[in-house]
């Protein structure tokens, strides 16, 4: 039980500093007038995310199908 907890603490960790590096990118290419860079950064920092999350709701699914069997 403990590791299902580290791991989700992990994970918003994760998610929690991709998106202060997204912003950070973001503020510093939309100042310096690359505001296409600066919003393909943010898409980028987006899919990485829900690639992230998408794994998990992935393992859950299978921990489902595992503990009913199916």
């Amino acid at each position: 039980m403990e590791f299902v907890t580290t791991m989700e603490v992990d994970l918003i960790f994760k998610i929690a500093a991709i998106g202060i590096l997204v912003a950070v990118l973001n503020q510093v290419l939309s100042r310096a007038g690359r505001d296409e860079q600066a919003m393909m950064t943010t898409l980028a920092g987006l899919v990485v995310v829900l690639m992230m999350v998408v794994q998990e709701i992935a393992s859950l699914f299978d921990l489902v199908k595992d503990l009913f069997g199916l």
